[in-house]
């Protein structure tokens, strides 16, 4: 068999260990979110904080579903911004006091 033949083996991960690590992370991001949220909302009583928090749930809740349906990048970058969006929230709050 001639080298053209054969077929260059696959670096990387399979789509299907693509989507289960994005699930496994979305699933923990998920669980930190609703941690920080219980914890901030034991210290303070702030609407802000609960729906910040809130809508990071709700975007790490979403990258599990995109990356079930097999859209990872879309699902990494909706990870990405959940995380940004809670810390720089966060940030913003705690910078108003």
């Amino acid at each position: 068999m001639s080298q053209a033949n054969a077929s260059p083996e696959r670096q990387g991960l399979t789509p299907r260990q693509a989507r289960r690590i994005r699930i496994a992370l979305s699933a923990v991001i998920m669980t930190a979110v609703g941690l920080a949220l219980v914890l901030r909302v034991g210290s303070t009583h702030s609407v802000l904080t609960m729906g910040f928090y809130g809508i990071a749930l709700i975007l790490s809740g979403s990258a599990l579903v995109l990356s079930r349906q097999g859209r990872t990048r879309v699902a990494t970058a909706v990870l990405g911004v959940c995380v940004a969006l809670a810390v720089a929230a966060e940030w913003a709050v705690a910078a108003l006091r």
